[in-house]
């Protein structure tokens, strides 16, 4: 009880400190180095930072979601199945709670691809947002093409998701909670398993909010 009560104080003054103080949040991924020959032969480098790359999926109610549908828009992305006998149940919990405290702040959302679009269909998704009893233009649940998933978690996410028959429920995905600004950049990593972890998401994304 004792070393739950520390964690909460602790939790308490960095949430304070926070507030306070913004805090620079780094860039993940490789950057791209592009070289351009200038008119007096000359070499100049441009560094580009890793972006999350264009998508095209179909949320819950069946709308086309694109990188567009978040311009302008921080959100925080992880990767699920709806069958899944292990982590997704708490990460769904701890994604909750980041949710609710950001349920009245617009310019945040919320993106859950599935891992298994042949069986998490647009009907599927939407019995499984609505049992979570959250705002559907906020929080989409994003089913699609397999490989396109597939790809998009791995070259853009830096995430593990894929088929896997010796894993529970037959696929493989990590943890991660993962914060993207609106430049449709990483900012952050986060396991989604641990509440502490999703504290320190939500101190992020209100540095990443006072960057604006």
């Amino acid at each position: 009880i004792m070393f739950k009560k520390n964690i909460i104080i602790l939790l308490s003054f960095i949430l304070f400190f926070c507030e306070n103080k913004r805090i620079e949040l780094p860039i993940y991924g490789i950057p791209i180095i592009n070289s351009r020959i200038l008119e007096n032969g000359s070499v100049t480098y441009d560094t580009l930072d890793h972006t999350i790359q264009n998508f095209k999926l179909f949320n819950q109610n069946g709308d086309i979601i694109t990188n567009e549908t978040f311009k302008n828009k921080i959100y925080i992305a992880d990767f699920f199945f709806t069958t899944c006998p292990t982590i997704c149940r708490k990460m769904k919990r701890n994604l909750l709670h980041v949710y609710k405290t950001y349920e009245d702040n617009n310019s945040i959302s919320f993106v859950s691809h599935t891992i298994d679009p042949k069986n998490d269909t647009i009907e599927k998704l939407k019995e499984y947002s609505e049992n979570l009893e959250i705002n559907d233009e906020k929080w989409h649940f994003l089913t699609g093409d397999l490989d396109e998933i597939y790809n998009l978690g791995e070259n853009s996410y830096m995430v593990a998701a894929m088929e896997d028959n010796k894993a529970p429920g037959g696929f493989l995905h990590g943890s991660a909670f993962l914060l993207v600004d609106t430049k449709k950049r990483i900012r952050g990593v986060y396991d989604g398993t641990s509440r502490i972890e999703t504290n320190r998401l939500i101190i992020d994304i209100n540095n990443l909010i006072k960057s604006y």
